[in-house]
């Protein structure tokens, strides 16, 4: 209760300074609406704000992947930076509803990647490249980032709809990715992000159980975000009558 308190107060504050209307909340269940609506409120008056930073991640996103593009057939490259493009859709879906453009498959585009490349992310560097290869400040950075992500997924029910037609958008996207990044590569080698995981003497290993590992937990991932877009709609639908 004193951090509710706390976080109406300083979503008061801020929006003495942010003007313009929130979405009203609809009162959704907290398994498909985790945040407390003060920090919803927060994360929604700083749009534009949040907007950049996701603009800025993005742009870092398709630094980090560089030399991974350079090694990959130009017609793959959509389907490699997965982090990047993530932020991007949620860039964008902010933008769209700040600017009332209609744009259904984008906002679940967006809820379906940052809920999936945050949580897959942590995952892997924790569970299984672990701190050593990489320098302390960039593993962390990439835990947080990330995980930061899967947060702004859930600002995005209070203004989007969540159709059916725009979760199997999100769904096919997501799911050809996996089959691409694991399963059966456009061209070449497999899509998914370099994994330290995967390093042997001589190269990268795809037979270590590493990638069988970053496998599961992708397509998991996947089904989760299906799960959770249409339970969305579900519960959007309740509350309104």
């Amino acid at each position: 209760m004193a951090t509710a308190g706390v976080g109406a107060r300083v979503e008061k504050l801020v929006a003495r300074y942010v003007g313009g209307r929130v979405p009203d909340s609809e009162g959704l269940p907290r398994y498909v609406a985790p945040l407390p609506e003060w920090l919803e409120d927060i994360g929604l008056r700083l749009a534009w704000p949040v907007v950049l930073v996701n603009l800025a991640g993005t742009a870092f996103g398709f630094w980090y992947y560089r030399f991974q593009l350079a090694d990959t057939s130009l017609v793959a490259w959509p389907v490699v930076p997965d982090s990047p493009v993530a932020t991007l859709f949620i860039a964008l879906s902010l933008a769209a509803w700040r600017l009332d453009v209609r744009a259904g498959p984008l906002h679940v585009l967006a809820f379906f990647g940052c809920i999936k490349l945050g949580a897959w992310t942590p995952y892997v560097q924790l569970f299984l490249n672990g701190p050593g290869g990489i320098a302390a400040w960039l593993y962390w950075f990439l835990i947080l980032s990330h995980a930061a992500m899967v947060v702004e997924a859930f600002l995005i029910h209070r203004y989007a709809s969540f159709t059916v037609g725009s979760v199997a958008v999100a769904a096919l996207w997501y799911g050809f990715n996996d089959v691409v990044d694991y399963f059966w590569p456009l061209v070449g080698d497999f899509h998914h992000t370099v994994l330290r995981a995967e390093a042997t003497g001589t190269g990268i290993s795809h037979a270590l159980p590493a990638h069988g590992y970053a496998a599961a937990c992708a397509v998991v991932l996947t089904f989760a975000c299906i799960f959770f877009a249409l339970s969305t709609r579900v519960e959007k639908l309740k509350a309104g009558g």
